[in-house]
């Protein structure tokens, strides 16, 4: 349901033993830009990197399968990157929906702009399906680490805020659901 950009659509299913294949092939069939890869179960950081690997564009994004992009996501952090060429990263503010009721996420939560490296240490305030960033940043700080069997994402956040900023569209773009 994204708007005001073109866009790719990979699918990772890593390991998937529901409908998952079914449902992808069902929809692939009617969306030419829906690209399906199917592993045996590597994790998390594998099935990321396989997406990553794979992708065309100048651009990634995460969707994980239990969060939700608002329409404009994409297109207010494409055009975040328009206006801050120099940027690498970028990620939106969240809405979050935990047993079916909108919660308001705790201060220990709140999300930062620019250096925020240490404001990283204590917890992770970056969230994959909330960024975006440019291909060639997995470059300069390398893909998920595959060796992890968690927090993979945290890993990278913080190989990423020790030598970048990462910036805040201070909107909420994503519905993140518990």
């Amino acid at each position: 349901n994204q708007s005001g950009v073109s866009f790719e659509v990979l699918i990772v299913a890593d390991g998937s033993t529901d409908e998952t294949q079914k449902l992808v092939a069902d929809v692939s069939s009617t969306r030419a830009e829906i690209r399906c890869f199917f592993q045996s179960n590597r994790g998390p950081s594998a099935a990321r990197n396989l997406g990553i690997l794979n992708a065309r564009g100048r651009f990634i994004a995460f969707l994980d399968s239990d969060d939700e992009w608002l329409p404009k996501k994409l297109e207010r952090q494409v055009e975040f990157f328009n206006r801050n060429p120099d940027a690498l990263i970028c990620q939106t503010e969240e809405i979050w929906i935990r047993n079916g009721k909108r919660t308001n996420p705790m201060k220990k939560h709140k999300k930062c702009s620019g250096w925020i490296f240490k404001e990283c240490l204590p917890l992770c305030i970056v969230s994959p399906s909330a960024i975006m960033m440019k291909r060639e940043l997995f470059e300069r700080v390398g893909y998920f680490d595959e060796s992890l069997p968690a927090c993979e994402d945290y890993d990278l956040w913080l190989r990423i805020a020790a030598r970048f900023p990462i910036y805040l569209i201070n909107e909420p773009l994503i519905i993140k659901y518990g």
